[in-house]
């Protein structure tokens, strides 16, 4: 599948919650997050990952069984390092769990580690935490049990003595082309610290939409609205849309090759295709945007599936722990 053809269903919350704290998966899941993903790593200290496995593993056969789960909302769990006998241990214990929907691996540096997930049926995303791993970016996007990518910048700033954040751009635009380039969905934003910095979070959302990442990981439920608002198309975008899907019609029923806009601008066939991304995008997370024409999914355009291209990083050890409340 290529990045054009993406569905507008992209993941844009993605929740972590510790896997030492069984009594917050439910409550996770039902804070209107996307993703839930339950941490097998950073977030649980060295003598409670063992007794974290054992609550991971219960509380998914358990789900799986009563359920509860609402509808579309996905179940991850970040295991330990594959190159460690803890994340060996991790992926044995998940192995045919019925609630599972994907594994996140932290620290992959070649495809070659990927192949240990040969036999094993789930979905798995990929995370970039290295200078090696962005170098091998491409490779391990292209691996066939890869499902997504995401950056883990924080480990990765302290490897290259990063310091301006802005200097993450470049190493965040190699991660976007490697996904795209494989047909992986958009890859969505690392986490923001400071749970309290809306305004922040909103500014940080929008740079980095700006750099084709699209949705974000929280460490917090009450960041989960802010990022949703910053990565749903507004209504301008939302009309621009839909006066260049009109021009397009417009353009077809009178046979021309081009797309003119009332402004005398021309358009070509992937500005269109964008178009169609937006309005489907919009009709998903604001159907309110949209005049009734585009908002009727049995509209071609507004039903074409074709997602916007602006995964989740995992939060360092040293910012605060998720607190579902």
């Amino acid at each position: 599948m290529t990045a054009a053809e993406q569905p507008a269903s992209a993941k844009v919350t993605w929740l972590y919650v510790p896997g030492d704290r069984p009594e917050r998966f439910a409550k996770a899941v039902a804070s209107g997050a996307d993703v839930v993903i339950i941490d097998l790593e950073d977030a649980v200290a060295p003598a409670r990952k063992d007794e974290a496995r054992a609550d991971v593993v219960a509380y998914l056969r358990g789900a799986a069984d009563e359920g509860s789960r609402p509808d579309g909302v996905e179940v991850h769990v970040r295991l330990n390092d594959l190159t460690t006998q803890r994340g060996l241990d991790d992926l044995s214990a998940l192995l045919d769990l019925p609630g599972l929907d994907a594994v996140r691996l932290p620290k992959i540096e070649s495809p070659r580690t990927l192949d240990l997930l040969d036999h094993f049926p789930v979905p798995a995303y990929a995370l970039l935490e290295s200078a090696a791993g962005i170098l091998a970016a491409a490779a391990i996007a292209a691996h066939p049990r890869v499902a997504g990518v995401a950056l883990g910048e924080q480990d990765l700033a302290a490897e290259l003595s990063i310091t301006d954040e802005s200097a993450l751009n470049h190493l965040r635009l190699q991660v976007v082309l490697a996904a795209a380039a494989a047909g992986l969905p958009p890859v969505p934003m690392s986490v923001y610290p400071n749970v309290r910095d809306e305004p922040g979070l909103l500014a940080s959302c929008t740079a980095g939409r700006a750099l084709g990442l699209f949705g974000r990981a929280a460490i917090h439920p009450r960041q989960l609205p802010a990022i949703r608002r910053a990565f749903t198309p507004t209504p301008q975008e939302t009309a621009r849309a839909a006066e260049i899907l009109d021009a397009a019609e417009r353009a077809e029923r009178d046979g021309a090759g081009a797309v003119a806009l009332p402004d005398g601008r021309f358009v070509d066939a992937p500005v269109v295709a964008r178009a169609r991304r937006t309005l489907s995008l919009a009709a998903r997370l604001a159907p309110d945007h949209l005049t009734p024409a585009h908002a009727d999914p049995a509209r071609p355009d507004a039903a074409h599936s074709d997602a916007v291209r602006p995964d989740a990083v995992r939060p360092d050890s040293a910012q605060p722990r998720p607190v579902v409340p």
